[in-house]
């Protein structure tokens, strides 16, 4: 396939250098994408970035992940309006193998000559010394080149400033491009849009120093159709780590989005082909509610991202809130899956001591839980079968025990169709 045209089909070209499919057609071509390792766990905002490799290297050439070891000491200003808090060498050291391992599942570190790589810039500037850097990298780059930048003019005219630490990134992020096209023959750095400024300093200085042409691809960054961040939820980033994001909240965040915005994730994140996707958007056009374009979407990437079995674990639990899950899918939840479902739901607690003694239905619902009113309001709504005790439909001579409990410590309690009530044992 080539490069160049499968990124302009999914649109995620923004800007690039003249000549880069010149010298993709040259043949196999290294090119490398820096990623911030100030966490342990990418995000989905790196997602765009991540599948720029993907189709890279299933284009034939070669791919280069750069964990900025060295650069996120430092912080890049790009997009912040703050400077950043900086991290240790075993935390970053520790970042980079969860990187490298979140990683892998997306790209092949074993398939010969075209065989990704991961590096890290601290190994080659640790022992730069701070003359060397100014005699042999700073004197390329004019300060008036420097502060033209978006990036370093914005937070400039900001409130607070900018330290000559930040100031410095471009150089050093500048310097890993020339590291890399000397000593690893990598000609091309691809990223996010926000990026340009810093990597055709990269490019600048390959020209200068070392007379040689290197090139630059980035993407345009994830915008939502509604005027929302990417990526963004009420409780954060959404993680590619299940620790930090639940594999239940990972595909409910794909699942949830818009029909316009399901349509651009599918051609960015997804490997389907064009006629896949061409077909997937017309069969949920002739009928939307189904979001069929919606689910495609989230069961690829968070089984890609996580599992097959992550994935039927999040689908099935799904279910549950639509009245659709039984009382096994509910006992064969975690505990983290089943607080994500019932995120927001209103809890009350119990006594361990009144399960263990075993307490009537109708006490649990009125006396101890409150869930309602009166012993006569829950009297009438068990007579209805309106009251489901773990998705299984109550009688007013149910006696509640520990037997009961999900995860050692929970019981749902469904009230009429939709309200929903989760006990904890305290």
């Amino acid at each position: 396939m080539n490069f160049t045209d499968e990124l302009r089909w999914r649109d995620m070209i923004h800007d690039m250098s003249p000549g880069t499919e010149e010298e993709l057609a040259k043949g196999m071509t290294s090119a490398y994408i820096g990623y911030d390792p100030t966490s342990d766990s990418l995000h989905i905002g790196n997602l765009a970035s991540i599948m720029m490799l993907v189709h890279f290297q299933r284009a034939g050439h070669k791919p280069f992940a750069l964990v900025g070891g060295a650069t996120g000491m430092i912080g890049d200003p790009s997009g912040k309006s703050e400077e950043r808090n900086l991290l240790d060498e075993t935390t970053l050291r520790y970042n980079q193998d969860c990187i490298r391992k979140q990683l892998e599942k997306f790209l092949d570190f074993d398939c010969g000559a075209n065989s990704a790589e991961m590096v890290n810039n601290y190994d080659w500037t640790k022992e730069f010394s701070f003359l060397r850097f100014l005699r042999d990298i700073g004197k390329h780059i004019t300060v008036n080149y420097m502060v033209a930048k978006d990036s370093v003019k914005n937070r400039m005219n900001s409130g607070s400033g900018i330290s000559f630490t930040e100031f410095s990134y471009q150089l050093v992020q500048g310097y890993d491009f020339c590291w890399l096209f000397e000593h690893k023959n990598v000609r091309l750095q691809m990223g996010g849009s926000d990026q340009w400024g810093n990597i055709v300093t990269g490019t600048e200085l390959i020209r200068r120093k070392l007379g040689g042409e290197a090139y630059a691809i980035t993407c345009p960054l994830i915008t939502k159709t509604d005027g929302g961040k990417f990526g963004k939820t009420e409780s954060g980033n959404v993680w590619l780590d299940p620790s930090k994001t639940s594999p239940y909240k990972f595909y409910q965040f794909w699942l949830n989005a818009s029909d316009e915005d399901a349509a651009q994730y599918i051609k960015k994140f997804t490997l389907f082909s064009r006629d896949e996707v061409d077909s997937l958007v017309a069969e949920h056009q002739k009928a939307p509610h189904l979001r069929m374009l919606q689910k495609a979407l989230a069961k690829d990437i968070t089984v890609r991202v996580h599992s097959a079995e992550d994935y039927n674990a999040a689908m099935e639990a799904s279910e549950i809130l639509f009245g659709k899950g039984t009382n096994e899918t509910l006992q064969n939840l975690s505990e983290e899956t089943l607080l994500s479902v019932f995120e927001g739901v209103p809890q009350c607690g119990i006594a361990a001591s009144d399960l263990r003694a075993g307490i009537g239905i109708i006490d649990f619902l009125s006396g101890k839980t409150g869930i309602f009113a009166s012993n006569g309001e829950a009297r009438r709504m068990l007579k209805e079968g309106g009251v489901q005790i773990n998705r299984q439909k109550s009688g007013e001579d149910l006696i509640l025990n520990e037997s009961l409990l999900l995860n050692g410590k929970y019981i749902l309690v469904q009230k009429g169709k939709k309200n929903y009530f989760l006990v904890k044992v305290v």
